[in-house]
């Protein structure tokens, strides 16, 4: 059984998934998968760039032709990693490319973890690049004052990577409910803001990692970015986006991962963007999953549980999601 999305339509296929014709090819056993808000994007056709519908997921490879995946091994996925696969969500998933880019894609990870907390190996890959993206413009974050906006899956784990390693972080969000809702999780312990109260002080770092990066997010971000200080693109950009007063192209610096110094209202500062993922960013995310001594606890976020109907469902009607991670079953529980 698996949830495919066809013309921007999502189906419920009871079929098992068809295998490739190519040589080189590996079968997943899904174990796990969670429901992104890239996801919802595709679905409602908002989401620009290659498609990555049913991506978060854990699995164990089943077949191999591909030495380097041998059956048995438990792995996750790098979606950025283009190769021929069906979708994550799903019992079973077939992938197919050349043997090289198919080791980048299936990443292995331990056995002993709990799927609830290791589907979090990809959103947390894409927290680390964003980190990685800042710290090439500021150095080391120990000590360095970062505000997150947005309480979501991304703005909560970006928030938690950024105080383990030492920054000062705060979480700033539009809605007291949906803030409220994050602070219930206890994945960390900084101050919570509605967008427009006061600060203490103007940040050296200001990530924006809402859905979309829309006006009022913008406007606050450069509210509360220091004189030279970095604003951060995370969240959803389409081509051509632009804010008035700031010259710079938004999409372009956000999916090139590129930097432009820019004017606001009198004061230089930086804008910067982070997409997608490294294998680096990929070794970080597990190592903080399966720390012995102080994992990141990530299955926190985790809100709801559904099997594959309830997602199609979930995907039908996506303005009754709240927050927090929706993670599926690929059987019935």
């Amino acid at each position: 059984m698996r949830v495919t999305l066809e013309e921007g339509v999502p189906r419920l296929r009871r079929s098992p998934p068809p295998r490739p014709r190519e040589d080189t090819v590996v079968l997943v056993d899904i174990e796990l998968a969670a429901l992104c808000r890239s996801d919802l994007k595709e679905v409602a056709g908002s989401r620009h760039g290659p498609s990555q519908f049913g991506h978060e997921l854990v699995g164990t490879i089943r077949e191999s032709t591909v030495p380097a995946l041998a059956e048995g091994t438990r792995v996750v996925l790098d979606p950025n990693v283009v190769v021929g696969r069906g979708t994550g969500f799903a019992d079973h998933m077939w992938a197919a490319g050349p043997a090289d880019l198919l080791r980048q894609a299936l990443q292995p990870v331990p056995h002993g973890p709990a799927a609830r907390r290791l589907v979090f190996a990809e959103p947390i890959a894409c927290a680390q690049h964003c980190l990685s993206a800042v710290k090439r413009q500021v150095g080391d974050l120990q000590g360095a004052h970062l505000m997150v906006l947005g309480a979501g899956t991304a703005g909560l784990l970006i928030a938690a990577l950024a105080a383990r390693a030492g920054a000062r972080v705060s979480v700033h969000n539009r809605s007291r409910a949906r803030m409220d809702e994050a602070r219930k999780t206890d994945l960390l312990d900084v101050p919570w803001l509605l967008f427009g109260e006061p600060t203490a002080g103007r940040a050296d770092v200001v990530v924006v990692a809402t859905s979309f990066v829309l006006p009022a997010g913008l406007d606050e971000a450069l509210r509360l970015v220091a004189p030279g200080g970095l604003v951060l693109l995370y969240g959803g950009t389409a081509p051509g986006d632009r804010h008035p007063g700031l010259d710079c192209d938004l999409d372009h610096v956000r999916r090139t991962g590129t930097v432009a110094a820019c004017t606001w209202q009198g004061h230089l500062l930086r804008v910067a963007g982070s997409y997608g993922t490294t294998p680096q960013d990929f070794a970080s995310a597990i190592g903080d999953l399966t720390d012995i001594a102080a994992p990141l606890r990530a299955e926190a976020l985790v809100a709801d549980e559904v099997d594959l109907p309830g997602l199609l469902g979930l995907l039908r009607t996506p303005d009754a999601l709240g927050p927090g991670k929706i993670v599926v079953h690929p059987e019935p529980s």
